[in-house]
Formats: C-alpha cells, sequence, structure tokens
C-alpha cells in the first residue's frame, strides 16, 4: 500500500471518529465482531451500519445499505439503519389524548408523525455505556435521555439498545426504556434496510421471504391505521408460504408498506425468514414484538450510498419488529402506553445461515 494511500485511510477513519453532536459528545463508529461475523453500529442515532457475513462460497459481502460518511446519515431522511423512536411508525394528526390531556407532537409527514418526529432517537448522540469488540460476548450498549416535552411527548424517558453477537452467526437486539415519571407511549423498533444478497447486489423481487402472520392493519390514503385488523389470505400481502418478494408486488401501489400482527403469542416468536438462492444466505428473525413492518424501500429513489453505489426501489428491505403502530389512536389496538415508573421491553434475535 501506497503512503499516500495510508494518509487518505486515515484521513477518512479520522473524518469518522471527529464528528462531534452539538452536545459535544463523540460520534464514533464501533465494531462487534465474533468469527467471520462483523456488525458496526454508530452512536449517531444508535444506527446498524454494516452487516459482514460470507456467503456460500465463503465470499463476504455486506448485507445492509448505508452510507461511507457519519456526515451522510445526519443528512439521512429514509431512516437507513436507524433506531426508531420514542414511537416507531405513524401517528395520525400528530396528536393523542393520555389521561385527560391531549398532547401535540411535531409533525414531519405531513400533518402526522413519523418515528418519533422530525428530532427522534434517530437523529440524536447516544452515550456509549459499554463495548466490547470481541471475544466471547461481543456488545454494545448504547443509551439516551429523552426529556419531558422532546418532540411533544410526555415525561423523561431512560432508553437503551444493546447489540450482541451470539454462536452462531445470531445478531441479538434488546431496546429497552423506563418512563421515569408520567405515563408516556413508548414503541421502539429500528430500521436496517436488509439486502442479503448483497447491499449492491440489485433488487430484493427474487428474494423469498416468508411472514407468520395472517393479519394486516389496514391504513388509509395518509397510511395511518384505519383500527381494522384484516385477513391477508387470497391478497398479495399474504406471505404465510415463502415466496418471491416480486411475486405479487405489481398488484400493489408502489410495493410493500404494511404493519403486519403475528400470529404466535408466544413471547419470542416467528416473525418472518428471508433467503437468497444466488448468495445461498438465509435470515430467520424472531422478536418478542407483537407485530412486524414489512417495507420495500419504495421511497428509495436515486440514493448514493456505500462505495458510490446508487439505491433505488426495491433495492433492500425492512422488517421493522414493533407494537401496533399509531396505537394511542386506536383503543381496539394493545396499549404502547408504559406507566410511570415501569420499563419497556423489546427483543430481537436475527440468525444468518447458509442454504447451499
Amino acid at each position: 500500500m501506497s503512503s499516500k494511500v495510508s494518509v487518505l485511510i486515515c484521513l477518512f477513519i479520522l473524518h469518522l471518529w471527529a464528528a462531534t453532536s452539538v452536545t459535544g459528545r463523540k460520534i464514533g463508529i464501533y465494531e462487534i465482531k465474533k468469527g467471520d461475523l462483523s456488525v458496526k453500529i454508530t452512536n449517531y442515532g444508535a444506527r446498524i451500519i454494516s452487516v459482514l457475513l460470507p456467503d456460500k462460497h465463503g465470499k463476504i459481502g455486506d448485507v445492509v445499505s448505508g452510507y461511507d460518511t457519519i456526515e451522510e446519515y445526519k443528512n439521512d431522511t429514509r431512516y437507513f439503519g436507524a433506531l426508531l423512536g420514542r414511537v416507531v411508525n405513524r401517528i395520525g394528526g400528530a396528536q393523542f389524548t393520555l389521561n385527560g390531556t391531549l398532547y401535540k407532537l411535531v409533525p414531519n409527514e405531513g400533518n402526522n408523525t413519523i418515528h418519533g418526529g422530525p428530532k427522534g432517537f434517530s437523529y440524536v448522540v447516544w452515550k456509549v455505556s459499554k463495548y466490547v469488540q470481541d471475544g466471547l460476548c461481543p456488545c454494545i450498549t448504547l443509551t439516551y435521555h429523552s426529556a419531558d416535552g422532546e418532540e411533544g411527548f410526555p415525561g423523561d424517558v431512560l432508553a437503551s439498545v444493546t447489540y450482541a453477537l451470539k454462536d452462531p452467526y445470531k445478531l441479538s437486539v434488546v431496546f429497552k426504556a423506563k418512563a421515569l415519571n408520567k405515563a408516556t407511549p413508548i414503541n421502539l423498533s429500528h430500521h436496517p434496510y436488509w439486502n442479503i444478497g448483497g447491499h449492491n447486489s440489485g433488487d430484493v423481487l427474487s428474494q423469498v421471504v416468508q411472514i407468520f402472520s395472517s393479519h394486516i392493519t389496514p391504513v388509509d390514503e395518509q397510511l395511518i391505521p384505519t383500527g381494522e385488523i384484516a385477513r391477508v389470505k387470497n391478497t398479495p400481502y399474504d406471505f404465510l408460504k415463502p415466496r418471491k418478494v416480486g411475486s405479487r408486488i405489481d398488484k400493489i401501489d408502489r410495493g410493500y408498506d404494511r404493519n403486519y400482527v403475528l400470529d404466535s403469542n408466544e413471547k419470542m416468536k416467528p416473525v418472518a425468514i428471508v433467503y437468497d438462492k444466488k448468495s445461498g444466505r438465509v435470515m430467520d428473525i424472531q422478536a418478542t414484538a407483537p407485530c412486524v413492518h414489512f417495507y420495500t424501500a419504495n421511497w428509495v429513489i436515486d440514493v448514493k450510498g456505500k462505495g458510490g453505489y446508487v439505491y433505488q426501489p426495491h433495492s433492500s428491505l425492512s422488517l421493522e419488529t414493533q407494537g401496533y403502530p399509531d396505537a394511542v389512536n386506536h383503543p381496539n389496538f394493545p396499549s404502547t402506553i408504559v406507566n410511570s415508573g415501569k420499563t419497556y421491553a423489546h427483543s430481537v434475535l436475527y440468525t444468518f445461515s447458509i442454504k447451499k
């Protein structure tokens, strides 16, 4: 390697680590590694920025969409890899009533609030509370104190997320949040854009997906839940049996963007399985949440990402495990309210394997 190239690489790494927030907290990139599974996380938005693992030929590839620099994540409007909160998904009319008080939130999608508002958990700098890069239990824990009134939500909340690598080829994600002094809605998730064929391998339409759900929550023209719970049987939303993402996507406007209600009542329940024939990679998802939102990157249009690769619609897919969306405005949905002094918890387990 030439000295000039070495200097450029050093400068690039320095640029990533030197970025700081307005609070003065340093923004960094942290790798956790076990064998040939490697995950990189930044404390800016508690984001997963890369997941490296082998394909059936032993070739290592990055299977999540993203950017090369922290600055690009700061300007990101698509939540690449981001932790979503205080409330994931949409809240209709950017308001809700709790214990007789009307709370008006900050709208950031028309008249509605999405993923916690314009300065939700995805756009703040988290504190690194624990970091073990490798060894028996590689992990990182990030914490964030969300103040009373932040984005219009009531009460102080202390949130945390722990990313950990388990044997073999398992990524565990554990979200926790304690309501410190007032009842408040909490519904955390995160938004990796997965393409298990490789982030730069084209679209995901030929990948096979199975979602363990018989029902979806229909939405209106603004993608706000109507309050109904509808069967997927005999509709393009039916993924109870494994089938290609693109097999019926033409029957849906733009692509998939729906919340599924999971069938199992077990605490840790099957969510979905994704399989890419070309690479042989398989991703199996389990979670404690009651729902999962399936999204096929419909609004990712001409986005310049890692290595200059340009992402387009259907270049990836997201499976965001979560509580019921807009539950604060639908009494028939299971509540997402966490009372003062109580703690919210939500775990996700990704298991990667090879099918030759």
